[in-house]
């Protein structure tokens, strides 16, 4: 008889770690997406739209009764919950959207690790050793760095920002609690339905018929949110949130990336050196994990 293989708890972290720093990624291609969106198309309707395309992936892959696994789900309660802040964090920071740059969404978001890592903590009851820490605060003091909200000013988009950064948080957290008791898809199809039937009753007052271009970037926030989505899921099975925390940080670079490349904004030289900050904040999470694995 076979052996079976065993996987090392620390190879699963830095999957886990790799999986959700994808995940990052793509939602920041999606964000861009979502920004050119929502100059001429309502949230709701970017939203159910989104739910469509990533529930007929979902119906492509596991049919039916994957469905009917959804529904007969013994996380249906917790996951409403968690696409609840979803929802809410969605609407709070794509409202924002008008207003702000990408990066300066980005950068006022960026409280969002610090206060995962702290409930962690508090809801989860996790462990978070002093280098976990400090990895986390120098990756918020890179963005702040970068962007500089302080010259920002306190007004209600960034209002909307820094709650959305809370909800997302808890969003986060609850994640975490519930990722081991079901598989990726079946929490990736309860998050879109519940998408589906919250956005499809507003988007009924607010539709706008999308032009041949809006379309195509319907269809691609689509596939980006739900292999983001499926990435998250899957990464924070993984890792604890604590050491996911910092990676997200990395949507700050992808959010000057995509600045450049469809808004012709140039970063300043403060943003190279906040960069590289939160590089080197994520490199001592891996660093960490790598020794732990050693010891």
């Amino acid at each position: 008889m076979a052996n079976a293989t065993i996987v090392d708890p620390a190879d699963r972290v830095l999957l886990g770690i790799l999986l959700t720093s994808v995940a990052y990624a793509l939602f920041s291609a999606q964000d861009a997406a979502i920004k050119l969106l929502v100059a001429g198309i309502s949230v709701w309707q970017v939203m159910f739209f989104r739910s469509v395309v990533v529930l007929a992936g979902c119906l492509a892959s596991g049919g039916t009764p994957l469905f009917r696994d959804a529904i007969r789900s013994p996380i249906v309660k917790p996951m409403l919950l968690r696409s609840v802040l979803t929802l809410s964090a969605w609407l709070c920071y794509y409202t924002a959207a008008k207003y702000l740059q990408l990066a300066e969404m980005t950068t006022i978001y960026f409280a969002a690790p610090v206060i995962v890592t702290t409930l962690s903590v508090l809801i989860l009851g996790e462990q978070v050793p002093l280098l976990r820490w400090g990895s986390v605060l120098l990756g918020f003091i890179g963005v702040f760095i970068a962007c500089d909200p302080a010259k920002l000013g306190i007004t209600m988009p960034i209002l909307l920002v820094l709650a959305a950064a809370f909800l997302w948080a808890l969003a986060i957290v609850l994640l975490r609690k519930i990722a081991q008791q079901e598989r990726t898809i079946v929490q990736l199809v309860l998050n879109n339905l519940f998408f589906l039937v919250a956005a499809g009753v507003p988007m009924v007052f607010v539709w706008q018929t999308p032009s041949l271009y809006q379309f195509v970037l319907l269809l691609t926030v689509g596939v980006l949110g739900g292999a983001a989505q499926l990435a998250l899921f899957d990464g924070m099975k993984r890792a604890a949130a604590s050491v996911i925390a910092p990676f997200e940080y990395t949507s700050l670079v992808w959010a000057f990336v995509f600045g450049y490349l469809i808004w012709n904004d140039v970063p300043r030289p403060e943003v190279f050196v906040g960069a590289a900050i939160i590089v080197f904040a994520g490199l001592i999470v891996i660093g960490g994990e790598h020794f732990r694995k050693r010891a």
